[in-house]
């Protein structure tokens, strides 16, 4: 467990450093994207909306094997990564409430975990990542680390990696 946090800590002092390095409000070049998102706990839709230049909601329906549906929405921050035209750092907050049926569900950290009924999720996340927006191209990809507490069948923190590829709509 110790590597996560040690894995959070470096991701998160990176994109810090190119938080700081041009903390100015980003043009997003887009305002709506839509796609897919595959994580380590469910894979599923995603879509986001910019709310102005540097704020953004993102909502997940996730799919969970081997019976469960999970919907997560974010709120997430967004600044211009490393000067580089249509990258971009965002890190936010948010929620995910969701239910899973009996059966074996595999944890972040390889170990399984048993539910011998249908189980609510209910907790909080936090999003930490990077998105590049194609030059001359409507896709969007992103990679991004999602930390979350996992409260109604825990207590129990992990860390998820996530990839997402949505469409950019104008």
């Amino acid at each position: 467990m110790k590597k996560y946090y040690y894995l959070l800590l470096i991701f998160t002092g990176l994109t810090l450093s190119a938080t700081n390095a041009k903390a100015q409000d980003y043009n997003p070049n887009y305002q709506i994207a839509a796609g897919l998102k595959f994580g380590g706990y469910e894979n599923g839709v995603s879509a986001k909306y910019f709310m102005n230049s540097s704020t953004s909601l993102e909502a997940i329906a996730g799919l969970r094997s081997p019976h469960g549906l999970v919907l997560t929405g974010l709120y997430e921050i967004n600044h211009t990564a490393f000067e580089v035209e249509g990258l971009r750092f965002y890190y936010g907050f948010g929620a995910h409430l969701g239910a899973v049926g009996a059966g074996y569900y595999q944890r972040f950290d390889g170990s399984n975990e048993l539910y011998s009924k249908s189980q609510i999720l209910l907790g909080a996340d936090g999003v930490v990542g990077l998105e590049y927006v194609i030059p001359q191209s409507p896709i969007a990809i992103s990679l991004d680390l999602n930390p979350r507490i996992e409260l109604a069948t825990g207590p129990f923190f992990d860390i998820a990696p996530g990839l997402g590829v949505k469409y950019c709509f104008k």
